[in-house]
């Protein structure tokens, strides 16, 4: 059922006409792009990560007076999914990807990441209780398009090539890790307004 659903969704012409404006965005120029809704884009597979990692990394961020978005913390029912995540991402500053053992499986997880990839986005990657050398595209050909696993393939391998965190929760401090990440995003953030300040 939930993979009908999902393939209407894909074909539907609304979802392409607002994948089209958000590719619009893409292309603006800094002086038209909309202002910053969020600082930081959370992307993560729910089931591996929204209750623990994902969710003590946005309350975390919050209770620093950072504007983080995480689906479930930020949308609301009635709210169009591709529509509301993708303007979150277009219009965050950093993005924290948390690579995760299912992610790779997921349409939304890789729709998700090309997207911060193709806008450009300062990356933090946060491989948990996974290395980038395992990350390739697990989704079947039935569900995309050639295209999309080309496009996905090119955002995973972009994502591998950035010096990212790692945890391993056998062994990790998950405290600890949220920590570091939250430090590192707050030191990309500053590095973002001085650069923007030089502009």
């Amino acid at each position: 059922m939930i993979s009908r659903v999902f393939d209407f969704m894909k074909q539907s012409k609304s979802i392409q006409l607002n994948n089209r404006l958000f590719l619009d965005l893409l292309s603006s120029s800094p002086s038209t792009k909309p202002k910053a809704l969020h600082d930081v884009f959370i992307n993560h597979r729910g089931t591996d990560t929204k209750r623990n990692i994902a969710t003590l990394l946005y309350d975390n961020l919050n209770a620093r007076n950072i504007r983080p978005f995480l689906d479930s913390k930020n949308m609301k029912p009635g709210d169009k999914l591709f529509d509301h995540i993708n303007r979150a991402i277009l219009t965050s500053k950093v993005a924290v990807t948390v690579f995760s053992p299912n992610y790779c499986d997921s349409y939304f997880c890789l729709h998700e990441l090309a997207l911060i990839m193709e806008s450009k986005k300062r990356v933090i990657p946060i491989f948990f209780d996974i290395k980038p050398s395992q990350l390739d595209v697990m989704i079947e050909r039935v569900t995309c398009s050639d295209d999309e696993i080309q496009r996905f393939r090119w955002a995973l391998q972009e994502a591998k090539d950035i010096v990212g965190l790692t945890f391993d929760s056998c062994k990790g401090n998950l405290s600890e890790v949220v920590t570091v990440a939250s430090d590192v995003i707050v030191e990309r953030l500053v590095e973002l307004e001085a650069e923007a300040e030089d502009v």
